[in-house]
C-alpha cells in the first residue's frame, strides 16, 4: 500500500471512532512515543536521538530508522512521570512552591555574572563566571549534552525592538519592518555551561543583534534555532558550544516566529506564529537540503507550507480529529501577515511546539488550547481547552512553552495565569509541578531538563531581586529544580 493510502486509512479509522476511542488511540500513540523517546530530555523541541557534531556545516551520518507507533490492544501502563506528585508546599526562599522532595536554586539573574554554585538569595555576589552579565527577559530555552557528561543550558533574550511595534500594532508592520532592517536589535542568546556535578563553569553569548527572541529548538544535530517574534522575524541557527554569532535561515520564512519542532524521521520542521491570526507552518526541505540518511538539514532550501483544517474545522477538533492539508505559502520570502492564504486556518497566538515520535503538539494562548497533530493520519485534535475543561482540570491558562517528557507528560508553562508549570498527564488529568509566587507581572518559560532528567530548568521572564533578600518582578532570572530520586 502506498504511503498516501496508509495515511488515508488511518485518517478514516480515526474519524470513525467515538470520542473516547479516539482519545485512547491518540494516547496509545503518545505512550508508544514515550517508550522509545529516551533522548527527549536532550532536546528543546522534541525529536529522536541527539547526534554528535558542533559545527553548523552538514555532515553525513547513518540513516535514521523511522519508528512507527502502533496502538496496543489495551490501555498501556504508562501514567506519566509526575502522576504521583503530592501537593505544592509553601514557597521557599526563592519564591517557588513545589512538592516535597524538590530542591530549588537560582542559576542566573539579570545583570549579574553567574556563580559556580548558583546565585545567593540574600544579595548579589561580587565576581562570577564568564564575561557577560546574564541577559534580561530570558525566555525559550533548551539543553545540549557535553562530551564530559555535563550540559549547556541555552537561553533566548526576549528584548523588543522597532519591529516589535509591528507585532503589537500589525497595521504598522510595513513601516516597522523596514526600520528594523537598519536598526540592530538588542536581543541575544546566552548559555550556562554545567559540569557533570551541576557546577556552572562558563557563560557566553552565541547570538546578538536580533529582536524579540522568544522560543526555539535544540536540533537533533545539537545546534540551537532561535526565533524572532515580530512580523518580519527570522529563525537563526547557533552553535551552543562556543561564543559566536548565529546564521539566519530565511528559508524558514518571515513571520512572528515563536517556536520550532523537528521530525527527524520524515525530515520536516513545524513552526508556530504568535499573532492573533497566526498560522501553523511546516517546512519541507528540498531533497538536496536534507538527503535521506543525512545527519542534518542544511536549512538553506525548502518549501514553507501552511496548515488548512478540513472536515468540521477548528471547532470540530474539540471532539474529534479533523483532516488537514498543507498549502504552499504565498511569497514565503516576504512577511506572512501581509500574504495570508484565505484557505489556510488561523490559530490565535501560536506558542510552544513539540514533536514526539509521530505527533506534533502545539499551544495557542489566545484560546488556551493544546493541539495534537497526528502526522501519519494527517489530522489535528484539541487535547486541552480551558473553556470546556471541568474542575479539577481547569487550572491551566496562559499556555506558552511546551515540553513533553519520555513518560507521557505534556508540560505547559504559563504566561501569567497562576505562574505554574502544569503537567497534562497521559490520562488527560492535570497536575501542577511548580509555581512561582510574588512575580505576577512575569511569565514562566524556558523549560528544559539536564540530560539525565534530574534537573529541571525554567525562567521567570520578568522576575528579579526585591532588594530585601527576596524576589519579585524584575528583568528575568533562571531557576533549577532538583527532582527527587523517586521520579
Amino acid at each position: 500500500m502506498s504511503k498516501k493510502s496508509d495515511i488515508q486509512q488511518v485518517q478514516k479509522h480515526l474519524v470513525s471512532l467515538d470520542g473516547q476511542s479516539r482519545r485512547a488511540f491518540l494516547r496509545a500513540m503518545f505512550y508508544t512515543a514515550g517508550a522509545v523517546g529516551s533522548a527527549s530530555w536532550l532536546v528543546g523541541c522534541g525529536g529522536g536521538d541527539s547526534v554528535q557534531g558542533d559545527s553548523l556545516t552538514p555532515t553525513p551520518a547513518d540513516p535514521v530508522t523511522p519508528v512507527v507507533p502502533t496502538p496496543p490492544p489495551e490501555e498501556p501502563g504508562l501514567v506519566g512521570r509526575f502522576a504521583d506528585l503530592g501537593p505544592l508546599e509553601d514557597p521557599d526562599i526563592y519564591g517557588v512552591r513545589s512538592p516535597a522532595g524538590f530542591t530549588t536554586r537560582v542559576v542566573a539573574i539579570n545583570n549579574e555574572l553567574p556563580q559556580p554554585n548558583g546565585m545567593a538569595a540574600a544579595s548579589p555576589t561580587p565576581g562570577g563566571i564568564g564575561n557577560r552579565p546574564w541577559h534580561i527577559f530570558p525566555d525559550g530555552a533548551g539543553v545540549v549534552p557535553r562530551d564530559n557528561g555535563g550540559w549547556i543550558y541555552i537561553s533566548n533574550s526576549e528584548v523588543p525592538g522597532i519591529g516589535s511595534l509591528g507585532f503589537t500594532f500589525p497595521a504598522l508592520s510595513g513601516l516597522t519592518n523596514i526600520i528594523e532592517q537598519f536598526t540592530p536589535g538588542l536581543a541575544q542568546v546566552g548559555t550556562l555551561v554545567f559540569d557533570p556535578d551541576g557546577t556552572i563553569v562558563d557563560s557566553y553569548t552565541i547570538l546578538t543583534g536580533t529582536t524579540f527572541n522568544c522560543a526555539g529548538c535544540v536540533t537533533p544535530w545539537k545546534t540551537w534555532l532561535s526565533c524572532e517574534e515580530f512580523p518580519n522575524g527570522q529563525v537563526w541557527e547557533c552553535d551552543p558550544f562556543q561564543a559566536g554569532e548565529g546564521l539566519a535561515r530565511p528559508t524558514l520564512g518571515f513571520f512572528s516566529h515563536e517556536a520550532v519542532a523537528i521530525d527527524p524521521n520524515e525530515r520536516l520542521l513545524y513552526l508556530t506564529e504568535d499573532m492573533p491570526d497566526g498560522r501553523f507552518y511546516r517546512w519541507v526541505p528540498d531533497p538536496a537540503d536534507w538527503p535521506e540518511g543525512a545527519e542534518r538539514a542544511a536549512l538553506q532550501a525548502g518549501r514553507l507550507q501552511v496548515m488548512a483544517v478540513g472536515g468540521d474545522g477548528v471547532e470540530g477538533a474539540l471532539t474529534s480529529p479533523q483532516p488537514i492539508t498543507w498549502i504552499d505559502a504565498r511569497n514565503p520570502h516576504l512577511p506572512q501577515n501581509e500574504h495570508r492564504i484565505a484557505e489556510s486556518t488561523a490559530f490565535d497566538g501560536g506558542e510552544g511546539v513539540w514533536y514526539f515520535n509521530g505527533i506534533v503538539y502545539f499551544a495557542t494562548k489566545g484560546d488556551n488550547r493544546i493541539w495534537a497533530v497526528d502526522i501519519a493520519a494527517q489530522t489535528v485534535e484539541i487535547i486541552y481547552d480551558l473553556e470546556t475543561a471541568e474542575a479539577p482540570n481547569n487550572i491551566l491558562s496562559g499556555v506558552d512553552n511546551l515540553f513533553v517528557t519520555n513518560q507521557g507528560d505534556v508540560l505547559v508553562a504559563e504566561d501569567g495565569g497562576d505562574m505554574q508549570i502544569v503537567a497534562i498527564l497521559p490520562d488527560r488529568t492535570l497536575k501542577p509541578i511548580v509555581q512561582v509566587v510574588g512575580q505576577d507581572a512575569s511569565e514562566i518559560a524556558g523549560v528544559a531538563f539536564s540530560p539525565d532528567g534530574r534537573r529541571m530548568y525554567f525562567t521567570s521572564d520578568r522576575g528579579g531581586r526585591n532588594g530585601f533578600g527576596g524576589f519579585t518582578n524584575g528583568l528575568g532570572m533562571v531557576y533549577e529544580v532538583l527532582l527527587p530520586d523517586s521520579l
